[in-house]
């Protein structure tokens, strides 16, 4: 079968033949969903012929390959990515405009797949999307949630959480392959037995399992022909229905089977504060390893491989701990299904895992109760033991007589209850260790894992975070992007480092003229959509001040917050004028976990800001607070080319990487921030005249913290930080009730985990620096085209080519 070309008129032919046949409707009867569907299987089938071909050299040529175990993958829209890649996007929109239609308007029927959470899932997303345009064989494997991460909304300035119902108007871009399904086990029991061989071996008898049925995405690179795998599992029951039971009139019994293997896969990290909610993340984890490494050996290994040989064809990048659960998983496979000695089986599995840490959080390394293991995953709590086992003999010939260190070190922790530390077991399988930003790798190396790098450091290592410059440019920022072909040529889309050849332009005054007008376009194309999505109207003439990421604590949205509280009450009080005020719209953007109910007070309390602050007369419209629900992926590709300030101000030593950071410099906004995660190599590379630093750095953080913290000391010394405040505290933004935000304020008053508080008078002091930068726009856009000209770096493709060379140790096929 040879890959379709498609002229125009071949297109138009090829979209009314799926139009009719998979639709089964005329033109003039068809609905808009069906038109997308019907233009998504058309794109669908160009690539199709490429992705076989793919899979098929892919195999011949027998390489090594990159299994990206994640659980998370936020994609966002397929289509976009689709004819971008394929270069069908003209050929597409005068196709369907000789059919009357409207590719907009086609486009904007498409729900976005919410697989993941944020920053973690999008890194996935512009991962394998990276490998596939540098020709790197490449399956990715996660869990295709039925509702991924819920749709926000709000009642009463509170969020509410409805199901992503992503499903529901149909999936035009999987292939779902039952006939491939996985069978994967649970609970039951061990038990010893002798071989034919007279050797002791181990036997798994479960007590249950359930189906993994594999749903295929094609991903494909840039222009290049490869087309890649993403593969996502869906549980459904081994024995869905009862016959016997249904006809005896017990009809939810009858399908009780199915409706409990479905729940596996049925939301994207269910509230796990109760222990159903804990047993079943660990079931998600379990599943979707155990159905990936079964597919891989397989289906992409030929028949009578060698499994000791495992490494020279894969290597599982553990994304995070989620995927953890697979080392032992693959040294149950070794062992007890094909035959292994149990050392040999360790040294296999040990060349076939990397571990990418993504946190400093202690509360984010999971940690998985021995009961719970094992009585999910019995022969795996086992195997963990003996791991443990073999490991501690290492430590304790290394550093002789040092308990201490060992019980530090063990993947066993005895706390309150008996656990497995899922970190601990990923840094001892590992053959590399990184953190994703150059001082997140650091602070791993001295705090987080400091006694495996003490074991083994030379497993340790870096690798920065970056993002797709398809997607979160040339596509998101397509008029900018059209600036850049003219000023550099395309070359750029494959390799951003040439956007260093833009520096000489930041003097050029057409050059800074046309980017303001890119700007400008882009300010209006976003305030049409929140006009006609949210309600939600933008002055014109603003500084477009954002912070959008997920709602926790550490990344501080809270200060953001009080900057805005402090410059309204400053107005209200007298101590500056209205017309002082630098005008500037301040828009959030971000969902807090459904249990963490300090982050949706969070939230209520910036959105009663909000309506207070933007209905204030005395303002006389100079700020005003937006914060439109659920900021996804195709929000963000309108909301980051708009935006000029990208607010970064996580508390020193608490950010891993950040890429949000990376999308804003890249699209022109200038970043106010910390020296935190990735921020510390924006700056550098930016430089110090074009970034906005502020507050502590991670040692005097640290200091601070040691030498005991007393936030309530920043609350009576600094007079606007108590103004602020106590404003709040006084009910003027929740209609009179003094006590609906007790919880954020005495929070912070008295606890400010984060240090919100003792980084206050710094920020304000920089955020007066941007408003001085801000009102020379010769200088602001000077600096703007300089930050996208230095960041050059911060692609997911370069990200990707240290893998390969750092811990992955393969190359790209020719």
């Amino acid at each position: 079968m040879g890959a379709p070309t498609y002229s125009v008129d071949g297109f138009v032919r090829e979209f009314l033949h799926e139009l009719n046949t998979n639709q089964g409707v005329t033109l003039s009867r068809s609905s808009v969903n069906d038109q997308y569907l019907a233009l998504a299987s058309t794109v669908k089938n160009y690539l199709m012929a490429r992705w076989l071909e793919t899979n098929r050299k892919t195999q011949d040529a027998k390489v090594k390959t990159i299994g990206y175990l994640s659980a998370e993958y936020l994609l966002g829209s397929q289509l976009n990515n689709a004819l971008l890649a394929s270069d069908l996007h003209d050929i597409a929109a005068e196709g369907l405009r000789q059919c009357g239609l409207s590719l907009p308007t086609l486009r904007a029927q498409e729900i976005e797949p919410g697989l993941g959470n944020g920053g973690l899932g999008r890194l996935a997303a512009c991962f394998i999307d990276s490998l596939a345009t540098m020709n790197v064989p490449c399956i990715g494997y996660g869990i295709r949630y039925e509702y991924g991460i819920f749709r926000q909304t709000f009642v009463d300035g509170r969020q509410v959480e409805q199901p992503d119902t992503w499903l529901a108007l149909g999936a035009p871009w999987e292939f779902p392959h039952p006939e491939a399904s996985v069978v994967v086990n649970f609970g039951g029991t061990t038990e010893r037995y002798t071989d034919v061989d007279g050797e002791e071996r181990c036997r798994w008898n479960p007590e249950w399992n359930v189906l993994a049925v594999p749903y295929n995405y094609m991903v494909p690179g840039y222009l290049n022909g490869r087309v890649n795998t993403l593969r996502l599992w869906s549980a459904v029951a081994t024995k869905a229905f009862d016959l016997q039971i249904f006809n005896a009139g017990d009809y939810a019994q009858a399908v009780r089977a199915q409706t409990f293997a479905e729940n596996i896969s049925k939301v994207l990290y269910p509230e796990d504060s109760t222990p159903q909610g804990k047993e079943l993340r660990l079931q998600q984890q379990y599943f979707f390893v155990a159905a990936s490494l079964r597919d891989f050996i397989n289906n992409e290994l030929e028949e009578g491989f060698d499994l000791h040989n495992l490494s020279d064809r894969i290597i599982f990048q553990l994304n995070d701990t989620h995927p953890v659960i697979a080392v032992p998983e693959l040294m149950r496979i070794l062992i007890d299904e094909e035959g292994f000695e149990w050392e040999e089986a360790w040294e296999a599995t040990r060349k076939c895992f990397a571990y990418t840490c993504h946190t400093l959080l202690p509360e984010a390394l999971e940690v998985w109760s021995t009961e719970l293991l094992g009585r999910l995953l019995p022969r795996h709590l086992e195997l963990i033991y003996q791991i443990n086992e073999h490991f501690l003999r290492e430590v304790h010939e290394t550093f002789p007589g040092d308990e201490i260190r060992a019980r530090r070190m063990s993947l066993i922790v005895e706390d309150r209850e008996q656990g497995v530390r899922m970190a601990h077991l990923a840094a001892v399988a590992a053959t590399k260790i990184n953190g994703v930003a150059a001082l997140h790798s650091q602070l791993l190396r001295d705090k987080v894992l400091k006694d495996f790098a003490d074991l083994w450091p030379d497993r340790f290592t870096n690798v920065t975070n970056g993002v797709t410059p398809r997607r979160f440019v040339r596509m998101a920022n397509y008029k900018f992007a059209d600036l850049l072909n003219d000023t550099l040529g395309s070359g750029w889309v494959t390799d951003l480092e040439r956007l260093r050849e833009l520096e000489p332009y930041a003097e050029d005054e057409d050059f800074k003229a046309r980017f303001r007008e890119v700007k400008a376009w882009n300010k209006r194309r976003l305030t049409g959509l929140l006009e006609a999505r949210d309600g939600i109207a933008l002055p014109e003439g603003h500084m477009l001040d954002v912070m959008v990421k997920r709602l926790h604590e550490y990344k501080r949205q809270s200060l953001k917050l009080l900057h805005i509280v402090s410059l309204y009450e400053q107005v209200l009080s007298g101590k500056i004028a209205a017309a002082d005020v630098t005008p500037r719209t301040v828009l959030f953007g971000a969902k807090a976990a459904p249990g963490y109910r300090m982050a949706k007070d969070t939230i209520h309390l910036i959105n009663k800001v909000a309506e207070v602050v933007n209905n204030d007369a005395r303002l006389e419209g100079r700020l005003k607070v937006a914060f439109p629900a659920n900021y996804n992926v195709t929000l963000a590709e309108k909301l980051i080319p708009a935006a000029d300030l990208s607010e970064q101000i996580s508390l020193a030593g608490m950010e891993a990487s950040g890429t949000g950071n990376m999308k804003f410099a890249l699209n022109g906004a200038l970043t106010i921030g910390t020296d935190d995660g990735a921020n510390v190599e924006i700056r550098q590379l930016v430089g110090d005249e074009h970034f906005f630093l502020f507050g502590m750095t991670e040692p005097e953080v640290a200091d601070l913290g040691a030498a005991g913290y007393n936030p309530a000391s920043y609350y009576e010394s600094n007079e606007n930080l108590r103004d602020a405040l106590n404003l709040i505290l006084s009910g003027h933004f929740s209609g009179g009730n003094r006590h609906l935000f007790d919880s954020v304020v005495l929070n912070l008053i008295n606890q400010d985990r984060f240090m919100a508080l003792a980084d206050f008078q710094s920020y304000v002091d920089a955020q007066a620096r941007v408003e001085e930068r801000y009102a020379d726009q010769e200088a602001w856009t000077r600096s703007a085209i300089l930050n996208v000209a230095r960041t050059g770096y911060f692609s997911s493709d370069r990200s990707m080519r240290d893998y390969l060379q750092r811990i992955w140790h393969t190359t790209p096929m020719i």
